[in-house]
């Protein structure tokens, strides 16, 4: 198979295997790897050999920390086509992942945060091991979460979603598996024994998702205790607030700690796009998935806009790392409805096409 320096695909046996490798920039992911792996999906869906994909990341810190957002706000700010054409091909093989027909194996196995999210848990089988750590954590940059997160995080159990995607907080293993993100636990010293038994399955045993389950269930394990769940009753208390005023105000009134951290995280991030970020999920309940896809592209080229926050974070948190962004405005108070319906327009482009 073709070997792109930042993407590894490979066929073994009946699956094929694709391989994020930019470990140093914990396989953040680039334009041109969107487009790789998309064409990759669309020759293995129309290829009878091929039964099942895997998707991983190289070394041992990270599946795929995010996209390449430095790159894309540049773009943004000089409204390079960059900044159209990623999320594009980005929220398009969103969709590809979430429709594909065959076993999609997501091994997570470290950082999986934002477009690293995307990425996998569209998939089918999405396995994580003691190493993972999921977070969608955008407000902190000034975005909202995106890759879908309209329809995963709105589709969570409760409140847990709003809560995950308006503070960003951070998920292991067993916390995933409570709340429906991932399907299966298992070690990260079982890779290699899991991937061997896929490459070398019986296909003629039945259904491919029948046959992954069978080799999954061989190495699966046991992820321990979700800390997640003990938090669950005061996060739907609070986060069931209609608005963020109200939320804050729930927060403020509570003497918990829990609460208490909850606000320190929520403080750190961007007013307009909490707001923002709070009106999406809502909506992207009642929604179908490409419906929420369209939304949150009209949702990130509003957000690219040259002088947003989303720059302004970027540039606080990854460029300058002063982790001191000013927001405009600094307050929810002063972030006016208008402000939050505009990231709800069709951009002049019109809207994502699929």
């Amino acid at each position: 198979m073709e070997k792109f320096e930042d993407v590894l695909l490979s066929q073994r046996g009946g699956v094929g295997f694709i391989v994020l490798n930019r470990p140093k920039a914990l396989n953040a992911i680039t334009f041109e790897m969107v487009t790789c792996i998309q064409s990759a999906l669309t020759a293995w869906e129309a290829d009878d050999s091929i039964k099942a994909v895997v998707i991983e990341g190289a070394g041992d810190r990270s599946f795929c920390a995010g996209g390449d957002v430095i790159a894309v706000s540049k773009a943004g700010q000089v409204q390079d086509p960059l900044s159209q054409d990623f999320f594009q091909a980005e929220y398009r093989l969103n969709r590809t992942i979430h429709l594909f027909p065959k076993p999609y194996i997501a091994f997570l196995d470290g950082i999986t945060m934002g477009g690293g999210v995307g990425l996998s848990v569209h998939g089918n089988c999405r396995i994580v091991t003691e190493r993972t750590v999921f977070a969608m954590p955008e407000t902190g940059i000034g975005l909202f979460p995106d890759v879908g997160g309209s329809h995963f995080l709105s589709r969570c159990p409760g409140q847990v979603g709003v809560y995950l995607g308006l503070t960003g907080a951070r998920l292991g293993a067993a916390d995933m598996l409570s709340i429906g993100l991932a399907d299966l636990y298992m070690p990260s010293t079982a890779r290699d024994a899991f991937f061997a038994d896929l490459e070398s399955a019986d296909w003629s045993k039945g259904t491919p998702d029948q046959v992954v389950a069978a080799c999954a269930a061989r190495f699966a394990g046991d992820a321990g205790v979700a800390a997640l769940d003990a938090l669950r009753d005061t996060i739907d208390r609070i986060f069931e607030g209609a608005s963020m005023e109200e939320i804050l105000a729930q927060l403020q009134a509570d003497d918990g700690a829990e609460a208490h951290t909850m606000l320190k995280h929520l403080s750190t991030k961007s007013p307009t796009l909490l707001k923002v970020s709070l009106e999406q999920l809502r909506r992207g309940a009642v929604q179908d998935f490409d419906t929420n896809m369209q939304m949150e592209y009209r949702l990130v080229r509003h957000a690219l806009r040259p002088g947003s926050d989303f720059h302004e974070g970027v540039r606080a948190l990854l460029i300058d790392k002063d982790k001191s962004p000013k927001w405009s405005p600094d307050k929810i108070s002063a972030v006016q409805q208008a402000d939050v319906d505009a990231f709800f327009q069709a951009p002049p482009e019109g809207d994502l096409e699929f």
